[in-house]
């Protein structure tokens, strides 16, 4: 089997898929070590980790590079946070998603919102729409297998009643052939119960405090948990912690106790 198919069948396990966020080969070699069964970039960490800010602030150029060194790293499927596409024509949305999957990544996110002057937006959902059809369907005509994952943004930038728009994106979204659905910043129980119900494809949710354990989540249908770039965070947020402490100590101490 290829990683795209293993990576495919993982989603259909009754144990929810938990993705290990990662943003280089070191973190993604951990990962693997650990046991977890795939991988996913965090387009957040990885461009941190290059100095830019989230949005499509690095080129793709340099995020092609960090995922081919990252596939050299494990044997394990990587799928990789595309956020818009990186690019604004179909083509090359298209060109950039067979460029990963020449390297091996089994799969993608592509998001229903953007950054606008340093905002970010969500799309207009037929314009989305037009925009992930003609992506799937050329992805499709090339005979390229990448599973793709529609992230909806609605419970992340807190959208006016956001399960009944998120059913709105999901019913149409789902007709563009696409294989699963991430709905960041979703916590309630029986929001997360509606919205798995409404659709035969994968839903993936994220992070966040609120989020209920896995057994909930499990209980719940939801095929496929991931962690953003919290761990990312979590990790360097240690790092000064440790900085500040040897600065203020005069002593290399803290990092060995």
């Amino acid at each position: 089997m290829t990683n795209f198919q293993i990576f495919k069948e993982l989603h259909k396990n009754n144990e929810p898929l938990l993705l290990g966020n990662i943003w280089n080969p070191q973190s993604a070699m951990v990962y693997e070590k650990l046991g977890y069964k795939a991988l996913a970039t965090s387009s957040s960490a990885v461009a941190h980790s290059l100095g830019y800010e989230d949005g499509e602030n690095m080129t793709f150029d340099e995020y092609f590079y960090m995922a081919g060194r990252i596939l050299k790293s494990i044997s394990i499927p990587l799928t990789v946070d595309l956020e818009g596409g990186y690019g604004s024509s179909t083509d090359t949305i298209v060109s950039n998603i067979s460029r990963l999957a020449g390297i091996g990544a089994a799969g993608i996110n592509i998001e229903d919102s953007r950054m606008v002057d340093g905002t970010r937006k969500i799309m207009d959902k037929e314009v989305f729409f037009e925009k992930l059809k003609a992506v799937v369907s050329k992805l499709k005509e090339n005979e390229i297998e990448m599973f793709i994952n529609v992230r909806t943004d609605t419970f992340l930038l807190g959208l006016e009643d956001p399960v009944n728009e998120t059913l709105k994106r999901i019913q149409l979204f789902g007709k563009t052939g696409i294989d699963g659905f991430f709905v960041p910043c979703i916590t309630a129980e029986n929001d997360i119960e509606i919205i798995v119900n409404s659709t035969a494809l994968p839903v993936n949710v994220m992070a966040v405090p609120e989020l209920p354990d896995f057994k909930i989540l499990k209980n719940l249908g939801v095929k496929r948990i991931s962690s953003g770039n919290f761990l990312n965070g979590y990790i360097y947020k240690n790092l000064e912690e440790k900085g500040l402490e040897i600065m203020k100590e005069q002593s290399f101490s803290p990092i060995f106790k």
